[in-house]
């Protein structure tokens, strides 16, 4: 028993040598800016944007829906989208600040997403949701 618990015990402190290793290739201009260089990373990343909606109360369950659907449907027509998810808020926490549905695109950099933003077929996107989303919350991030 000795012996794994050693084991346990020497995995931890390597863990935490490669997390600190890792964390600290990452300067603090980068950080603060939201980019971090390929100089800085340790491993390629990908370039995530994160979107939370607040749907409208008086939005119908066949609106929510088809906001749904038509956000599916940005990979087929954007091709710097790299990778979609989607889910609904099922945290028993209840901290979502009445946010109920997530998307999650992944892009190989910030320049996939910089093609993203004002592409034609996005922002007839968000001209379908007026009326429909009473807020809209988006966090980007680089991830390993």
């Amino acid at each position: 028993m000795k012996s794994l618990s050693s084991t346990v015990l020497i995995a931890g402190c390597a863990f935490t040598v490669l997390c600190t290793v890792y964390l600290s290739s990452m300067t603090p201009e980068a950080v603060q800016a939201g980019t971090l260089k390929a100089e800085t990373m340790t491993k390629p990343s990908v370039y995530r944007h994160f979107v939370l909606f607040k749907f409208a109360e008086s939005a119908t369950a066949e609106q929510v829906q088809s906001v749904c659907e038509a956000f599916a449907k940005m990979p087929e027509k954007i091709d710097t989208i790299k990778g979609y998810e989607t889910g609904i808020n099922i945290s028993p926490e209840n901290k979502n600040k009445g946010f109920t549905h997530g998307f999650l695109l992944t892009f190989d950099d910030q320049a996939g997403l910089e093609t993203y933003l004002p592409h034609p077929d996005h922002k007839a996107f968000g001209a379908s949701l007026k009326g429909l989303i009473d807020d809209v919350l988006v966090f980007d991030y680089v991830s390993p």
